[in-house]
């Protein structure tokens, strides 16, 4: 079933997209009261470091570069082949808003860097001096092409995966990293309640890392979950950002003509998509990417499941690979522009948006969104809206409540629900894992606490290596008057 979200209801729901129920309850694995003993052993050291990074999406790939650039010995554990994480293995290749309302760069430092990277063919998106731009007829043109939303011009590239993951290993190994692929981090090493590292399974077996200052950048919480921190893991079933599926990627498409339809024949896109749905059930819309012969589908959103339940995720890939079939089907026979397609690639990585939310010491809620500026500012991301002044993001909101030796950035990072629909986001989760990096060296380096790291050395940090902070002592920075009344 299929239902259309709008407004804010209760304050929790924003965005107007489908989101769709297909779980059935009784189908959940019920469990068998069985166990099995598992003797005690004895685990090798892979390696002793300064700092540990455990996943190597956006956030642990930033965190790993930012470490290793201050000088800390930092090894990076990744399950799959590539960094990058959902930006590239999970195709989630729109790069959502880096800029404000106003057009202003506001996510900087090694999210800037690693885009600037990337070659000119691997990048589309609006060029630098129309971000900001309210112009009707351009913000109509980028908002075909996800870069343009409430009528204004945005700095939200779509970008080529490979070259993506091309460009994070490249920086990576300039910096000193130690890349470890193919290791899944299976479980915290906690001593007297302190991280003090973590044990990954891999095809050499059971093996240790042992760490000063250990990140949690799973996306999910894994280390922190298993080693008792406090986390919030409600879930709305109505909410896009609950939300689990596969995207997928079409080739040999006329995207420039598909789009032109979408534009000049708006009740034939309409009547298209009716009848997909009818005959198919989930049925979603191409976006535009990269290249103009690639079509993105970010995948019919599915509700209802758990990221953490393994069930849950198997069903979520059997009924999203279906519907890529299917979706094939339709778009071949009826869709203007893909009478060629065909299947390219499905995302290596299933998209999760939400598993847990870290218990943290200062968690960002909406009574951030009114612009003002934590005096532990980590990065400033932008707001949701044009009416909300943009967003400061605080060391806090990374750092457990009770649990030391660890740091959590990235998706599973702590705020509210709401909140989480915008900092869960890629850059966002470059921005936390930035600041996770850079703190995590300095306590390293100083042998304390990353609840202990002093701030201003930490912004220091931060600024060192391009990143945007603004000083608390400026107070609240509100949004453009002509935009309060916009969103």
């Amino acid at each position: 079933m299929a239902s259309d979200q709008g407004g804010a209801e209760g304050g929790r729901l924003f965005f107007r997209s489908e989101v769709f129920s297909g779980r059935d309850p009784s189908r959940r694995r019920k469990p068998t009261g069985l166990t099995v003993v598992e003797p005690a052993r004895d685990v090798p050291v892979h390696a002793v470091v300064d700092v540990l990074v455990v996943g190597g999406g956006p956030a642990g790939w930033a965190a790993a570069v930012a470490a290793a650039r201050r000088g800390a010995r930092t090894l990076l554990l990744e399950r799959h082949n590539h960094l990058g994480g959902l930006s590239t293995g999970g195709l989630v290749v729109w790069i959502d808003r880096m800029t404000g309302w106003d057009g202003s760069l506001l996510i900087r430092g090694l999210a800037e860097e690693l885009l600037d990277r990337l070659p000119k063919e691997a990048v589309a998106g609006p060029p630098r001096d129309a971000w900001g731009s309210r112009e009707a007829a351009t913000a109509a043109w980028w908002a075909l092409r996800t870069a343009a939303f409430h009528g204004i011009v945005t700095h939200s590239p779509t970008v080529g995966p490979e070259e993506l993951k091309a460009a994070s290993l490249e920086m990576a190994l300039d910096a000193g990293v130690d890349l470890v692929f193919h290791a899944w981090g299976a479980a915290p090493i906690l001593r007297d309640g302190r991280i003090e590292g973590a044990i990954f399974e891999s095809k050499q077996g059971r093996r240790a890392v042992l760490a000063k200052v250990t990140v949690d950048a799973t996306g999910d919480g894994d280390l922190y979950a298993a080693a008792g921190a406090a986390f919030a893991d409600d879930v709305d079933e109505r909410d896009i950002h609950h939300c689990m599926n596969t995207s997928w990627v079409f080739g040999a498409v006329d995207m420039p003509r598909y789009l032109a339809w979408r534009a000049e024949k708006p009740e034939e896109f309409s009547e298209f998509m009716r009848r997909g749905k009818e005959a198919v059930g989930f049925f979603d819309k191409a976006f535009a990417s990269w290249r103009d012969d690639v079509a993105l589908f970010m995948g019919p959103r599915l509700a209802g499941y758990s990221a953490v339940m393994v069930d849950d995720l198997s069903e979520v890939e059997v009924t999203s690979h279906r519907l890529m079939m299917r979706h094939l089907e339709r778009y071949r026979a009826e869709c203007p522009g893909f009478e060629r397609a065909f299947p390219m690639l499905s995302a290596p990585q299933l998209g999760v948006r939400h598993a847990r939310r870290l218990g943290g010491v200062a968690p960002v809620t909406r009574d951030w969104w009114d612009g003002r500026v934590a005096p532990d500012e980590i990065g400033v991301s932008p707001s949701l809206a044009p009416k909300f002044a943009p967003v400061s993001v605080p060391y806090g909101a990374i750092v457990p409540a009770a649990l030391d030796g660890l740091l959590a950035p990235g998706r599973h990072l702590a705020c509210d629900a709401t909140s989480h629909s915008f900092l869960r986001e890629i850059p966002q989760c470059w921005l936390t894992g930035h600041a996770a990096g850079v703190a995590a060296a300095i306590a390293a380096d100083r042998g304390v606490a990353p609840r202990a790291v002093p701030v201003p050395e930490l912004q220091a940090g931060l600024r060192a290596q391009g990143a945007l902070l603004r000083d608390a002592c400026a107070g609240v920075a509100q949004p453009p008057a002509e935009a309060v009344s916009a969103g």
